[in-house]
């Protein structure tokens, strides 16, 4: 267990203090001077150049690109100095300026604009320029908008490519797009273009006088499956006269009714399973499969939800997930054997389902730590590259973006031993999300379980959860999956700290418990957002228990969870967790009851059965963890 204090990078305040400075334009030349040798002196520089980027002088600009030439800072400085030279026209500095690696498209779009103003619209600038024009069905920068006239000017942009384009749009139900891409075609086909982009607007019976094209086809397809997905009642109505019309194909017709079904499914209506059962099973995807498995379980029409499941592609069926219905479905249809065979194939997989399929055959949980050692030497090496110093400076500096810049640059030079050392190094820094982020699917990474789960502020987290007669399993649970033990997050719906709690939540309970409230900011302390956050769950759980839903409702709010009890009363744990509509509430249910086992067995060493920690239930016999034999 890695619990040690957070190293500290040098003079961290000094480098805030400086940042914050510099962006209000009141660095002075004393602490530039006493900053010059510390790893962070690019970026204090960058961050008083950007303030004032767009007079900033060329020569000052080059100055800092050579200066800095390879490191991720001058980089970052690059994509902003050009921004600027674009907004100024100056495009002989710009094309100077000019690195091919950057894919920003807006930036891509202003080097085409330097081209065509310094005379190099060549057959190489035609074909980067069609590159960009047909990259995708989705709006493009504005920025975009010179070059393309130009290129069009130039004969760049034929009729097929304008289709081209407009089918993409189609595609991406962007009608906008689509008027915008037909602006250059023949009047006759402009025309026919628009009408098609009116058909995504409002569904109009001219449509059914269209060409009988595999084109039009796919127009009117497309723009019913967008109504379908508004209104799938009107599919009924609307996609017989338009099939027939038009001629449609079993996959024209499969696009409607994948949209009316998957719309209609996603709320429990009542006609979700015919709609189901009428889209082809050609179109069936992974998503629809599931999706009828989970419409039949909340229905507990168990045949029907195995049969969904065995339709299932064998990839996707032999998911934990899938493979632990399949043998719950197969327990309930009264195939005992079949069933055991299936929980033994699921309970192999260090995962929520997986621990519940090990539950129901009274096995141990399966787990094969890699064991993760902390301040090797080849460590200490990656924890001097210069690119790591100055990431783990920034991140303790408040700056996590300049920090990613710095972390990404380092990492496209490292190996994979090299990568797991750095995310062993940003641990010790208190970047806790690093092997969230940076490991991929290799078997030995996701075994790295000190790395993935990390667990810190430990003491606080025992000392509140018996206080409020909570796991602290849970707790650390609870914060690895709101917040990777980052203090300072903060999310699109102002949710804080480590346990991502609102402030009129925070401000409430902490009145409620006798903590000091001194504003929004006390969340962004550890010890007290803790305290707040579990006393929180604590309500919750009084409100709502079991803790299956109190974790729904915690996600997703009072309302969908009072909805959520009501539609499936009595329904058994897994069956009702599977059944939550909404995906992202769902799987968190689900991982966090599964990070809970995993925090159980770094803390303890062993775990209560998840099966009974999801129920709420306590004292009984803890689980033990075995690393499954290969084959076995």
């Amino acid at each position: 267990m890695n619990n040690a204090p957070i190293r500290i990078v040098p003079r961290r305040d000094e480098v805030r203090a400086a940042f914050s400075a510099a962006e209000l334009g009141k660095l002075t030349p004393a602490q530039s001077s006493a900053l010059a040798d510390h790893p962070l002196a690019g970026w204090v520089e960058y961050a008083a150049l950007r303030r004032g980027i767009d007079t900033l002088p060329a020569q000052r600009a080059q100055a800092f690109l050579a200066k800095y030439r390879g490191q991720a800072v001058a980089g970052a400085f690059r994509e902003l100095w050009l921004a600027a030279l674009s907004r100024r026209e100056d495009w002989p500095t710009f094309r100077s300026a000019w690195d091919p690696s950057i894919d920003d498209v807006a930036l891509r779009c202003a080097e085409l604009d330097a081209r065509q103003a310094t005379g190099a619209t060549d057959a190489k600038w035609i074909s980067d320029a069609q590159a960009i024009w047909r990259s995708t069905g989705k709006a493009l920068p504005s920025t975009c908008d010179a070059a393309f006239a130009v290129l069009a000017s130039k004969g760049g942009l034929p009729p097929e490519l304008r289709w081209e384009r407009i089918e993409k749009a189609a595609n991406e139900w962007e009608p906008a797009v689509m008027r915008s891409a037909a602006r250059g075609l023949p009047a006759a086909e402009a025309a026919l273009a628009n009408d098609y982009a009116a058909f995504f607007e409002a569904v109009h019976d001219r449509a059914l006088s269209w060409p009988k094209t595999p084109r039009s086809r796919l127009m009117a397809s497309q723009g019913l499956a967008r109504l379908a997905k508004s209104v799938p009642m009107l599919a009924d109505t609307t996609l017989p006269k338009f099939a027939d019309a038009l001629q449609f194909t079993e996959a024209d017709r499969a696009r409607v009714l994948y949209q009316a079904a998957l719309w209609t499914v996603a709320s429990y209506e009542p006609d979700s399973a015919r709609r189901l059962n009428a889209v082809p099973e050609s179109a069936y995807d992974d998503r629809l499969h599931e999706w009828r498995a989970r419409e039949a379980m909340s229905r507990s029409d168990w045949p029907a939800a195995l049969a969904a499941i065995r339709k299932m592609g064998d990839k996707q069926r032999n998911d934990s997930r899938w493979t632990y219905f399949q043998a719950r479905l197969t327990e309930i249809a009264g195939d005992k054997a079949g069933a055991q065979a299936l929980y033994r194939q699921a309970a192999r997989k260090p995962e929520f389902h997986g621990f519940l399929a090990a539950d129901r055959i009274g096995e141990p949980y399966a787990l094969c730590p890699v064991d993760v050692k902390f301040g090797t030497p080849e460590q200490a090496a990656i924890a001097r590259d210069p690119a790591i110093v100055r990431a783990m400076a920034l991140y303790q500096a408040d700056r996590p973006g300049w920090a990613q810049r710095e972390w990404d640059d380092a990492l496209s030079r490292f190996s994979d031993a090299q990568r797991r050392s750095a995310v062993a190094v940003a641990q010790e820094y208190g970047w806790f999300d690093r092997a969230v982020f940076s490991f991929g699917k290799q078997p030995e990474e996701q075994r790295m379980y000190a790395l993935r789960f990390p667990l810190h502020h430990d003491a606080t987290i025992r000392r509140e959860a018996a206080k409020n007669g909570l796991d602290p399993a849970w707790v650390a649970a609870e914060i690895r999956a709101e917040s990777t033990f980052n203090p300072n997050a903060r999310s699109g719906a102002n949710a804080m700290g480590l346990m991502q709690v609102v402030p009129a939540t925070g401000m409430a309970v902490a009145r409620r418990i006798g903590l000091p409230w001194n504003g929004a900011s006390t969340l962004y302390d550890p010890d007290a957002n803790i305290a707040i956050g579990t006393a929180y769950l604590r309500q919750l759980y009084d409100k709502y228990g079991p803790p299956y839903q109190v974790l729904a409702g915690y996600n997703a709010g009072p309302a969908p969870l009072a909805r959520w009890q009501s539609q499936r009363p009595g329904m058994d744990p897994d069956f009702w967790i599977e059944t939550i509509s909404y995906k992202e509430t769902r799987e968190y249910v689900a991982r966090v009851l599964a990070f809970s086992v995993i925090y159980d067995w770094r803390l303890n060493g062993d775990a209560a059965p998840v099966s009974d920690r999801m129920r709420g239930r306590s004292g009984t016999a803890r689980k033990g963890f075995v690393c499954p034999t290969p084959g076995g």
